[in-house]
């Protein structure tokens, strides 16, 4: 098979892909901090990217979307994986099982008593 034919297979496949948004509570999403937030929103919106393409976006150094992004994956938000030397983010395809781990703070539920 000609590389040509193999590319025009693997596009097709692309554009067969339909992207569904997942739902997110604002309560579990308000449990992010604030820096934590508008890196997730960063990469939801991209579907896909790497820190130096975030920390475009957001004005912060890559090494400190690094560290984000890496929290970001700890907590079950992002998934990562590594393409050669880069490593890309996605957002989780289990985050609905791991945002039942997130504990909202008493304060975003009731207000406080006065």
């Amino acid at each position: 098979m000609s590389i040509r034919v193999r590319l025009d297979d693997i596009e097709n496949n692309f554009l067969k892909i339909k992207p569904v948004p997942m739902p997110i509570t604002e309560s579990n999403l308000i449990s992010l901090p604030d820096h934590l937030r508008k890196t997730y929103m960063i990469v939801m919106s991209k579907g896909e990217c790497d820190a130096v393409h975030v920390s475009k976006l957001t004005g912060r150094c890559r090494a400190v979307e690094s560290n984000y992004l890496n929290q970001l994956s700890r907590m079950g938000w992002l998934d990562k994986r590594r393409i050669s030397k880069v490593v890309h983010f996605s957002p989780s395809q289990t985050l609905s099982a791991s945002l039942q781990n997130v504990k909202t703070p008493p304060e975003l539920i009731s207000p406080p008593n006065i």
